[in-house]
Parts: C-alpha cells; sequence; structure tokens
C-alpha cells in the first residue's frame, strides 16, 4: 500500500483529489492538510511514503517543505502538483531533489500513474515542462546585486539595506539601478519578484 500525505491549500481541490486516490486498491490517503506547516508536523510524526504538495501555500510552501524533507534526510517521497510552469519553480524543485513535478492540468490517470512510478524509483517532469529543463536561462546578476534584491525582497529600505551589507546609500543604489536595467523592469520590487521567480535569488 502506498501512503499518501496530501497538502493543498484549495480545500475543493484537495477533497477532490483524496476522493480519486481513495478508489485506487494500492493508494491510501493518510493525511490531507491545508498548509505546508501542518504537512511538515505530521511528516516528522509518521513519513509518509510520498507526499503530494502544492508550491503556494500559507505557512510554509511546497518548494521550503521539500527543502525541509531532504535536509532531514527522511525517506518520504515529494511530488509538487501545480499551476506554476515557470522554469524557476522547476529548477529550484530539482534543486530539492523532488522525484515529480506535475502541472494541475494534467489528466488524474496520469497523476496517478506517476505516483506508482515514483514509488519504483522514477522521477516523473511533466512533457510540457521537461524542455525547459535544458533551457535553462542564465543569470545575469553578479553577486551583490542578488544580495541587494534578497534584503528588497524582504521589504528592507535602501538605508537599511546599507547598513546590511557595510555599502554606502549611493553603491546600494547603483546596484539597484543595474539590477532593473539587466532585468528589463521598472522597479526594484519588479525586480526582486523576477529574479526570485527565476530561482536566482
Amino acid at each position: 500500500m502506498i501512503r499518501v500525505l496530501l497538502a493543498e491549500d484549495q480545500q475543493m481541490l484537495r477533497g477532490a483529489l483524496t476522493s480519486l486516490l481513495a478508489f485506487e486498491p494500492d493508494i491510501e490517503v493518510i493525511a490531507e492538510v491545508a498548509d505546508g506547516q501542518q504537512a511538515w508536523e505530521l511528516i516528522q510524526q509518521e513519513p509518509p511514503d510520498i507526499c503530494l504538495v502544492d508550491i503556494e501555500m500559507p505557512h510554509l510552501s511546497g518548494l521550503e517543505l521539500a527543502e525541509k524533507i531532504k535536509q532531514a534526510n527522511l525517506p518520504c517521497k515529494v511530488m509538487i502538483v501545480t499551476t506554476f510552469a515557470r522554469p524557476g519553480y522547476l529548477q529550484k524543485a530539482m534543486d530539492c531533489e523532488v522525484h515529480g513535478y506535475l502541472l494541475k492540468d494534467e489528466p488524474i490517470d496520469y497523476l496517478i500513474a506517476t505516483i506508482r512510478k515514483i514509488m519504483q524509483g522514477e522521477k516523473v517532469v511533466s512533457k510540457d515542462l521537461a524542455a525547459s529543463l535544458f533551457m535553462k536561462e542564465q543569470n545575469p546578476l553578479n553577486e551583490r546585486e542578488i544580495a541587494v534584491l534578497q534584503l528588497v525582497k524582504k521589504g528592507l529600505t535602501t538605508n537599511e539595506i546599507s547598513k546590511q551589507l557595510f555599502l554606502t546609500k549611493g553603491t546600494i543604489r547603483n546596484y539597484l539601478s543595474t539590477s532593473i536595467q539587466k532585468l528589463q523592469v521598472e522597479s526594484r520590487q519588479q525586480a526582486a519578484q523576477v529574479a526570485g521567480e527565476k530561482g536566482w535569488l
């Protein structure tokens, strides 16, 4: 019996997936939760065979959860099921060593077959996304620009970033200006958002 933990913040989808998986004789949903932190607590208590997780969840994202499972060296496998087809998210998932990355518009039969394949030791990525793994975009940002944008993402001001990185405010503004130009956006917030989505921060 394949023991599954399902972490998905959309109640209707979570309920539908649980109901559909219940029809499979070799699959049992042992827990269904609405956020990543709940999932993490349950996984530590009783690791399932496989975790089906969404990326964007309250308290702890699916990628953060996958990273925690990897760092704790827990035996359960992780399968991301998401609406996000962005290469940055996929690359981050691969860095976290997830075993599957499926889009939510895949047929339910494909999802069920993927669960079984993963349990047999295979790695599965939605066909539409597989090509993007081989077309990884080069990060144009340098180390300092990345450090500055990471702090922008956390909501720090130019003054606060200056103090934290021991650089002048003028230098911080220069790094922000070059980052904005390189990413072809209009503001520091957009630069941090784009770089984050591409997996560069």
